[in-house]
């Protein structure tokens, strides 16, 4: 019989767990720090647009992690920048009742944004699903998880990676369906993260105070040029209209305690964690240097974004005046790209 284990307690693994849990799926929810002791202690506070419940749950703090066997899947739920000592810290785990078999022998699905945390996890397992989530989820408060996806929880992509669909996929997609997820398998998966991460690479903008049209200028910034370097990288985008299962009765509920400008960045920052922008705005800044081309709009909103996250005590937004300022000094000495205009902002 299948199990999964959720590895990384935040809003996506936490939902997870308790679908798994609601649908009767096996598993086991694993994570660190204040989150996870509070839910093996007191279990999850669970809001949904159809109302809240407390919901106990199969959980385990990282330092006693369950035992592994045979027919497990692997969840990997933590944020990206914190993917890569996750990754470590279970491929080499044994799995019991085998001769010699670690965990690098299970599959394990990858949910993080950005395109970093499938090849990280080809170093140590063979068996990489990638999977593109969209979710309206929040998780600012221990032991509190709010979902606002309506009627379903989330929208999730999957497929083998770099390429290809096979059981297996098919099976976590069937699963994921069983939970109160819109779930399907494609063969292409790459290009359904760079397809998410053209729309994540905006997210920093949720931590800046600003008008609204300077925002959503500087936001168009922000997806032309990574446009441009994932093309330059040999990325392509997948459709909406590729989908194989209809979204079109799914939407994020009205008030369901998801407020908009709150996502997965701008709740990392308030809860005082690490930052994913270097694997958002920092991925389309690695691939331009990689490919010649320039990027200060991405070279701007990781900048600040991490000095802001080194400060710490993220309480109020920032002035997006930062923002203006330090990419028209980075514009004054970059070449632009031919394909990319340069956007004018505002004073």
């Amino acid at each position: 019989m299948t199990r999964y284990i959720i590895i990384g307690a935040g809003a996506v693994g936490a939902s997870l767990a308790a679908q798994f849990e609601l649908s009767g799926i096996d598993y086991a929810l694993v994570g660190r720090g204040a989150q996870i002791r509070h839910i093996v202690d007191h279990g999850l506070v669970y809001q949904r647009p159809a109302g809240t419940r407390q919901i106990r749950l199969k959980a385990f703090d990282a330092t006693e992690p369950p035992s592994l066997r045979q027919g497990d899947i692997l969840l990997l739920t933590v944020k990206s920048q914190d993917a890569a000592e996750a990754l470590a810290f279970w491929a080499w785990r044994p799995v019991e009742h085998t001769e010699g078999l670690t965990a690098s022998a299970l599959p394990i699905v990858t949910f993080q944004n950005g395109l970093a945390t499938e090849a990280a996890a080809l170093r140590l397992f063979p068996n990489i699903y990638g999977a593109s989530i969209l979710t309206p989820a929040r998780f600012t408060q221990v032991g509190h998880v709010v979902v606002g996806g309506d009627p379903q929880v989330a929208i999730v992509t999957i497929g083998r990676y770099p390429q290809g669909s096979d059981e297996t996929a098919a099976k976590i997609v069937a699963d994921l369906s069983r939970s109160d997820y819109i779930a399907e398998a494609t063969s292409d998966i790459k290009r359904w993260k760079a397809a998410k991460l053209l729309h994540n690479v905006r997210n920093v903008l949720e931590l800046f105070d600003g008008a609204d049209d300077e925002r959503a200028t500087f936001s168009a910034a922000l997806v032309d040029e990574a446009q441009i370097v994932l093309k330059a990288a040999g990325y392509r985008f997948a459709s909406p209209s590729e989908r194989t299962v209809s979204i079109a009765h799914w939407k994020i509920a009205e008030n369901a305690g998801i407020r908009p400008g709150q996502q997965s960045t701008w709740q990392s920052f308030t809860r005082g964690a690490s930052s994913e922008v270097d694997y958002l705005n920092g991925e389309i800044v690695l691939l331009g240097r990689l490919h010649g081309i320039a990027t200060p709009y991405n070279r701007t909103a990781q900048e600040i974004a991490g000095s802001a996250a080194q400060q710490g005590g993220f309480t109020a937004l920032l002035p997006f005046a930062s923002l203006r300022e330090l990419a028209e000094n980075y514009l004054s000495f970059s070449t632009p790209t031919h394909s990319r205009p340069k956007a004018h902002l505002a004073g």
